[in-house]
């Protein structure tokens, strides 16, 4: 057996108990000391809390004045009021739409840029020819703000009071009718051939280089029919210069009430709409998102926001972010099913 450590032994008592006492210690303040990562608070918290602190930009990819322009003034001048700094619209028009969606896809994620979207360069294009981003990737859908009709109608001297009529005319006299659009791959010519495709019938198509001079010429007997946006076509059918048999969307107008849906007057399946929506760069802080969707959608569902926009022919929507990224996925399946089956090109 090993003798005793003496010198251990001989240790005072005094100076374990010291030495244990500030161990101790260290333990103790180590654990009441919280640590840099645990009291800060995270960056996207902090974005939350500080945003906005400077104004935003509000792209729009078409020129001023269109029913474009003004829907994103109405929502800028409202969103300045409610998140307390200036919302200032900045028009990029061009290609489509293409620059102005490039433009903000490109900006920096930090909610200080935001920009309208709209079927063209979203939805038809893509499917059309190469962009430079990608709908899905590039963007952080904030929510679908308005929404409007296209519209199935006629010139007065065709014999057609009803959808079901005008696609038993066009059977009859297969390629004899034709149509007007704003121009290839519009949503006018777009909306046609999804009829076409679904009513088995065969139209043949006028391009024009805008909806105004082919609403002319359909006003003037020289184009049959067309499908165009409720707000240019309502004024013309009110007046008796053209006949409207049915609207686009799933579920009747409350801007038109009185007129039945292309899908339930015998094309199920058929829907068409001009969509407007809010969209952030991709990656924008979620907080930051989501404080956009919640201004705008109050913005949207307040009573004179709504009257402003039906004064446009626009309904409005105002839904989740996922709600809107759904959306802009089946439009650009639908789209592209259309281009496949229909073999549409840009001139």
């Amino acid at each position: 057996m090993k003798p005793i450590n003496k010198k251990f032994v001989e240790t005072k008592p005094g100076k374990l108990l010291a030495a244990a006492l500030i161990v101790l210690a260290f333990i103790g303040a180590a654990g009441a000391q919280p640590t840099a990562r645990s009291s800060a608070p995270s960056a996207s918290t902090a974005t939350a809390h500080a945003y906005p602190n400077r104004p935003l930009r509000f792209i729009v990819p078409f020129a001023p004045g269109g029913s474009t322009d003004l829907l994103a003034r109405i929502l800028a001048q409202r969103m300045s009021e409610t998140l307390g700094q200036p919302v200032v619209v900045d028009n990029r028009g061009g290609a489509g739409g293409v620059i102005g969606a490039e433009l903000a896809a490109r900006a920096p994620a930090d909610g200080y840029t935001i920009v309208l979207g709209s079927p063209g360069p979203l939805t038809i294009n893509p499917n059309l020819q190469r962009v430079p981003y990608d709908t899905l990737r590039d963007f952080s859908p904030i929510t679908l703000a308005t929404i409007s009709p296209f519209t199935l109608v006629l010139h007065p001297s065709v014999p057609a009071q009803s959808v079901k009529e005008l696609v038993a005319l066009a059977k009859a006299k297969p390629g004899q009718l034709n149509y007007g659009s704003a121009g290839n791959g519009s949503v006018g010519h777009f909306s046609t051939e999804q009829f076409k495709a679904l009513a088995g019938v065969n139209l043949v198509h006028i391009p024009y280089k805008g909806a105004g001079p082919a609403v002319t010429d359909l006003v003037g007997g020289r184009l049959q029919l067309m499908f165009e946006n409720l707000p240019t076509i309502l004024p013309h059918v009110r007046a008796g210069r053209l006949r409207m048999l049915a609207v686009g969307t799933r579920t009747r107008s409350a801007l038109a009430p009185e007129y039945p849906t292309i899908h339930d007057s015998g094309v199920p399946g058929y829907e068409s709409s001009t969509a407007f929506g809010v969209l952030a760069p991709a990656r924008t802080p979620a907080p930051v998102v989501g404080r956009l969707n919640q201004e705008i959608v109050k913005i949207l569902h307040s009573a004179d926001t709504q009257d402003r926009m039906a004064a446009q022919g626009l309904e409005t929507v105002g839904g989740t972010p996922q709600q809107y990224s759904q959306h802009l996925k089946d439009e650009l399946a639908k789209y592209g099913r259309i281009v496949k089956a229909a073999g549409i090109k840009l001139d």
